[in-house]
């Protein structure tokens, strides 16, 4: 069962990510929801990260960067220490099922959290090139957990 964490966590993890983590902060990443076993994370549409394509599409990279930072955040609150542990990729899967045109949403979800790995899975919803909004990749990913 989830339970929600305070408004001022959020805010916390999205100036940290503002302040110390150079690529998601040039990428525009904003946390939208955290909460004990989930994570919404968007990034916004740009040009600079899109497909030489007509209409221009995201690149595939973007959503694989949402579903790793969205599932191995996710498994933070599972740590002895959420601030002081860690958490390592072990395993990445991200199956692309259509083109993304527009801000990309990612909701990632804790499959299972042990003592020292952790299983996400993520849904990176955007608007496609028909204008509608639609799940873009689904992903899973297994994580290092470093409970220190």
């Amino acid at each position: 069962m989830s339970e929600e964490f305070p408004d001022d966590v959020v805010a916390m993890v999205q100036q940290f990510i503002e302040q110390n983590h150079g690529y998601l902060s040039w990428l525009g990443v904003t946390v939208d929801e955290f909460t004990h076993d989930s994570m919404t994370l968007t990034i916004p549409f740009d040009e600079k990260l899109t497909n030489p394509t007509e209409p221009p599409t995201m690149h595939g990279g973007i959503a694989a960067t949402l579903v790793d930072t969205a599932g191995g955040v996710a498994l933070r609150p599972h740590l002895d220490n959420p601030l002081g542990g860690g958490v390592a990729t072990i395993n990445l899967n991200v199956n692309y099922l259509r083109r993304a045109a527009g801000d990309l949403t990612a909701r990632a979800e804790v499959i299972r959290a042990g003592n020292s790995v952790g299983i996400s899975r993520v849904t990176v919803e955007s608007q496609t090139p028909d204008d509608e909004t639609h799940p873009v990749a689904v992903g899973q990913g297994a994580y290092r957990l470093f409970q220190g």
